[in-house]
């Protein structure tokens, strides 16, 4: 399928707080309890519309561990969107929040849209960080903010398109230079092309790595 644009993604926070299962909810629309450990970065894909125009949204899911962190900054370089995130039941997850946020606003573009998310929300009952934290946080650093569950797919659809309709709404601005894909964004071919990445095939990058209670 053609696309009007192209935007990269990266999906970025400590290991285990769900991220992998939110890039193979949004791309196939399943979930998937056990996952390997992400080594290095995977690569996911899917088409979106918006303001009725095709949008293929590129997203490269990264490694958690510290010893990938000088990889993972590797991938800044080139992302117009960010998804920050952390597990509701983990604080020390929330607590490296900082960290990964000093890491993206250093490695990337100033005007690289970073959605916070708060994933794993279906787990209520084991709730260690509230919502208000997580929206204070969002608002003291300037960035979206959305709870998800990668297991039920609540709010799942919505962090990856309303990060893109953000995006876009900075192309309209001026503020993305789209000539330059150093910036994360692509424009679109003049004409239809065999893409089956389009559909929402999700690609390794990797291979092998123990199992991890992903979500």
């Amino acid at each position: 399928m053609s696309y009007a644009y192209l935007f990269k993604y990266i999906i970025i926070g400590d290991t285990g707080v769900g991220k992998s299962c939110l890039l193979l909810q949004f791309t196939d629309k399943r979930f998937q309890p056990v996952h390997d450990l992400t080594i290095g970065v995977e690569f996911g894909a899917r088409m979106i519309n918006i303001d009725g125009k095709p949008i293929k949204l590129q997203i490269w899911d990264t490694a958690g561990q510290e010893s990938f962190r000088s990889i993972t900054r590797s991938y800044y370089r080139g992302a117009a969107g960010a998804l920050l995130v952390y597990d509701i039941t983990r604080r020390e997850t929330f607590s490296h929040l900082t960290s990964w946020l000093e890491d993206a606003r250093q490695h990337s573009s100033s005007n690289m849209v970073i959605i916070l998310i708060g994933n794993k929300s279906d787990l209520e009952s084991r709730r260690d960080v509230s919502r208000e934290e997580g929206e204070a946080f969002a608002r003291e650093h300037g960035l979206i903010f959305m709870e998800t569950s990668a297991k039920t797919s609540a709010n799942v659809e919505e962090a990856f398109i309303d990060t893109a309709k953000e995006i876009y709404k900075k192309i309209q601005q001026g503020l993305f230079d789209v000539n330059n894909e150093a910036n994360g964004i692509k424009v679109g071919p003049q004409q239809s092309i065999s893409d089956p990445l389009g559909s929402g095939l999700r690609q390794s990058q990797n291979e092998g790595g123990g199992t991890s209670g992903c979500c």
